[in-house]
């Protein structure tokens, strides 16, 4: 298969469905709408899964597992939750198969072992959950209760593409539980910082802070946060969002604990996610069209070495040298890879570490034993410098630091250069077509005008941004009064 993609301006969605597969990230599977992750992609998702989960930890967050299955009454309980996430639910009916006898070789589902109660493959995990605090919440002394599950979830989608949208997908959800409404508050907006603290020092993409409109908000929460990421083809896409439950859950399932002063009340909860999406998010937010641009604090690989030699003798040269180099640099942490295949040549190496967003490659031959020296390499502008090999070590390690800050810098530029303020309809709509991006304007505060700039254009208010300013302005579409803008754009 040729590696050489699509380029970008000339249709992003292939090129990026190309590079996801021919970078080893993933692949579509024998099951519609779900995807095989690959050692390579996977390996970027268990670099975020430990970021994120360090990050939890510190905020005093502990992990737990619930099931799968979810009884379909215990899903009914909480109504709205239940009617916004039905038509995306898989549902089992049945625990049993039989032969079928009127097709030799060939099963059937056994119509005797029909279940009592369906169950739902859960498309999230709040009913089960809240159904089982019920029993771990007596009293005042049990709360906060703040946990997290790494789990998959099914949300049995029509249209998908891989990361960005999969019937199954893995993730992780935290739900936690709090004895008052100013706490279970507090709790809602940490987890957006963390959200946005990970995705702007890790993944390198900056992301805006904000609060979803009634329409946009998780099924059955009282306010969602949100961070809203901008994709170099103008899209937007919901990196991860934070919700105050309220007292919903807590109400559908009776979650009641006894305060101090020895009155029961119900408890108030929070619930929070990011998903594999995230690897989707960082593809595109920083890929160009050799290949993946990986920042360094989550590539699987950091550096790459590449040796350039012929004969044994030279390779075994060549690998003593740099043997040394590689267990300093592997001892401040950083991840190497000596690659010595003698079954590609070095420059369908260099091809292939571009292609996979390899920070930093190596290369050395001969010549540059005998000089003492290195050629190094960077992803991000492809910039080649020679470097003595005895200041190799403290250069990469400098060089690391600076291709990481270099992509976040690149991708806030892009930023400012794509959100575009309006005041009337017309620049709205010219915007939108012509630049992308996000698009601030006032909006008058109802969903039916929000429905009706949706139906016009296909944007949709991202967020209310958390630093929004107080500013007296006229909706875009009606001309309404307005005191803050909010952000539209396209969205994944």
């Amino acid at each position: 298969m040729s590696k050489k993609l699509t380029k970008r301006t000339e249709d992003y969605s292939r090129w990026y469905n190309e590079l996801v597969v021919k970078a080893d990230l993933a692949e579509n599977s024998a099951v519609r709408g779900c995807m095989v992750i690959k050692p390579y992609g996977f390996a970027i998702w268990e670099k975020m899964q430990a970021e994120l989960d360090r990050m939890f930890k510190e905020t005093g967050h502990e992990n737990a597992y619930f099931p799968l299955f979810v009884p379909k009454s215990l899903f009914e309980a909480e109504e709205k939750n239940a009617e916004g996430f039905a038509k995306e639910c898989a549902v089992v009916t049945h625990y049993r198969l039989q032969n079928d006898p009127d097709n030799p070789g060939k099963l059937r589902v056994d119509p005797d072992a029909k279940l009592e109660e369906e169950l739902v493959v859960r498309p999230t995990s709040e009913a089960i959950i809240w159904s089982t605090y019920k029993g771990w919440i007596e009293s005042y002394r049990d709360l906060p209760l703040l946990i997290n599950q790494w789990a998959n979830v099914v949300r049995w989608e029509m249209r998908t593409r891989l990361f960005l949208r999969t019937a199954e997908f893995l993730w992780q959800e935290g739900h936690t539980a709090h004895a008052t409404k100013i706490e279970a508050i507090a709790e809602a907006k940490q987890m957006q910082e963390v959200y946005a603290e990970f995705a702007e020092n890790f993944m390198a993409m900056p992301v805006v802070k904000g609060v979803k409109s009634d329409s946009e908000r998780f099924a059955g929460a009282v306010d969602t946060f949100t961070i809203e990421a901008l994709m170099q083809d103008g899209k937007a896409l919901q990196a991860g969002t934070s919700h105050f439950l309220g007292q919903n859950f807590a109400k559908a399932f009776d979650v009641k604990f006894t305060s101090k002063e020895g009155k029961q009340e119900h408890v108030w909860a929070t619930s929070w996610g990011v998903s594999t999406r995230l690897v989707g998010g960082l593809i595109m937010t920083h890929s160009d069209d050799l290949g993946l641009v990986l920042p360094p604090k989550l590539a699987p690989i950091q550096v790459v070495i590449v040796p350039i030699y012929r004969g044994e003798e030279q390779l075994h040269a060549i690998s003593e040298k740099m043997d040394v180099i590689v267990k300093e640099l592997r001892a401040k942490g950083i991840s190497v890879k000596f690659d010595g295949r003698d079954t590609y040549r070095p420059g369908a190496k260099f091809a292939e570490y571009e292609l996979k967003g390899v920070p930093v490659r190596i290369a050395i031959g001969n010549r540059d034993l005998e000089n003492g020296t290195l050629e190094i390499a960077r992803r991000d502008t492809l910039e080649k410098q020679t470097v003595n090999q005895n200041e190799a070590v403290v250069f990469i390690e400098k060089l690391l630091e600076e291709i990481q800050n270099n992509l976040f810098n690149r991708a806030i530029e892009y930023r400012k250069e794509h959100t575009t303020e309006v005041t009337t309809f017309d620049e709205f709509k010219k915007a939108i077509k012509n630049k992308g991006g996000f698009v601030s304007a006032h909006w008058d505060g109802t969903e039916e005008t929000e429905g009706r700039i949706k139906e016009y254009t296909k944007a949709t208010i991202r967020c209310i941004p958390n630093d929004a300013k107080e500013e007296i302005g006229l909706c875009v579409l009606t001309g309404k009064p307005s005191t803050k803008r909010v952000l539209f754009a396209k969205a994944y």
